[in-house]
C-alpha cells in the first residue's frame, strides 16, 4: 500500500493560454482520491500552494515572461516535493503548466541525494521541453524544466539545480514537437529520445522496459511526468499545445500498467490540463483513470463511459 500525497500547482504563469490554474480542482472533482483510494492506497490531500513573497529578477530574453512567479513556484514546489518523499509518501503534484516540474523534479533531486540513491526522469510530453530562458523564442517557461534538470547553461536566476540529472538517466518518451534550438541542444547530449517515430517502429512495450530495467539495475528513484499534450488530442482535447499523433487511450494505459508493474515510480506530475478546453470533464477522467492504472486499476476494471 502506498501512501500518496496530493499537492496543487495551480501554476498558469508557465504560458500564456489561461486555464490550467483550474487543472488541480478539476483532478479533484474528478474523482482523483477515489480512484487512488479504490486501489487499495492510502491519500494525503496537502492542498494548493501558494506563490512566496517574489523576487525582484530579470532576464537577458526579453521575451521571457513571469519569471518572478516561475521563481516561486519553483522554490515551494522543490520544497514540498522533498518534504513528502522525506515522510515516505509518493508525491503527486497536480497541474498546472509544465513549468511545475522545475520544482518538482527539483524537490526529488534533493531527496535522491541526500539518500543516496540516483534519479531518473520519465518525461511523458509531445515536446521536449529543452529550452533555456535564453534559447526560448516565446519566452514560455514551461518549455525549459529538462534542460534546467539536465544541468544546461541559462538558468543563473534559478537556485542551481540539486544533482542535476546525467543525460543517460533522462527519458523523453513519446516526443513528437521540437524547436530546432532544442534540436541541436540535444544532439549534444546523450538523452533517451523515445520519440513516436521509435514507438511506432518498435511499439509501445520495449523502449519503456528497456528504460525501467535501467532505474532497476541501478537501484534507482523514479519521476515520472506525465503531459496531457502525451495523449492524442482527440481523446484528450483539454490541453494548449495540441500536436497530433500522440498515444492512444489503450497506449497510454499500457504504459501505466507497466509502470505500475515496475513498482519503480517515486514521484509523480499530471500537468497542462486546461479545463477551459476540454469536453464534459472527459480529459481530466481519462488522466484520473491513468492515474488508477499507475496505481493497480486492472484492463477488466474499465468503467463505462458515456463518450
Amino acid at each position: 500500500m502506498l501512501n500518496t500525497i496530493l499537492i496543487g500547482a495551480p501554476i498558469d504563469e508557465g504560458q500564456r493560454r489561461p486555464g490550467c490554474v483550474m487543472g488541480p480542482a478539476a483532478y479533484r472533482v474528478a474523482g482523483l482520491v477515489h480512484a487512488i483510494r479504490e486501489a487499495g492506497h492510502r491519500v494525503e490531500d496537502w492542498g494548493d500552494m501558494a506563490l512566496p513573497e517574489l523576487q525582484d529578477v530579470s532576464c537577458p530574453n526579453p521575451a521571457v515572461h513571469s519569471l518572478a512567479e516561475i521563481l516561486g513556484w519553483t522554490e515551494v514546489l522543490s520544497a514540498k516535493v522533498d518534504d513528502a518523499l522525506s515522510q515516505g509518501g509518493l508525491p503527486i503534484v497536480l497541474g498546472g503548466d509544465h513549468a511545475l516540474a522545475l520544482g518538482s523534479v527539483a524537490g526529488a533531486a534533493s531527496y535522491a541525494a541526500r539518500v543516496d540513491r540516483p534519479l531518473f526522469l520519465l518525461w511523458l510530453d509531445a515536446h521536449s521541453d529543452f529550452h533555456t530562458p535564453l534559447s526560448t523564442q516565446s519566452g514560455n517557461l514551461h518549455g525549459t524544466p529538462v534542460a534546467y534538470i539536465a544541468g544546461r547553461e541559462g538558468f543563473e536566476a534559478f537556485p542551481p539545480f540539486p544533482a542535476p540529472i546525467p543525460a543517460s538517466r533522462i527519458c523523453l518518451y513519446g516526443i513528437r514537437s521540437v524547436d530546432a534550438a532544442e534540436h541541436a541542444a540535444l544532439l549534444e547530449h546523450d538523452i533517451e529520445i523515445k520519440d513516436m517515430r521509435v514507438l511506432d517502429e518498435r511499439g509501445i512495450v520495449a523502449p519503456l522496459r528497456e528504460f525501467l530495467d535501467m532505474v532497476r539495475d541501478a537501484g534507482g528513484m523514479l519521476h515520472v511526468s506525465l503531459d496531457v499534450d502525451f495523449l492524442d488530442p482527440s481523446i484528450a482535447p483539454a490541453v494548449g499545445t495540441t500536436v497530433p499523433g500522440g498515444t492512444t487511450f489503450r497506449e497510454a494505459h499500457l504504459v501505466m500498467e507497466l509502470l505500475h508493474e515496475s513498482s519503480l515510480v517515486t514521484s509523480l506530475d499530471l500537468v497542462e490540463l486546461n479545463p477551459f478546453l476540454d469536453e464534459r470533464g472527459r480529459t481530466a477522467k481519462l488522466m484520473v483513470d491513468l492515474v488508477a492504472s499507475l496505481m493497480g486499476r486492472k484492463v477488466f476494471d474499465r468503467p463505462t463511459r458515456s463518450f
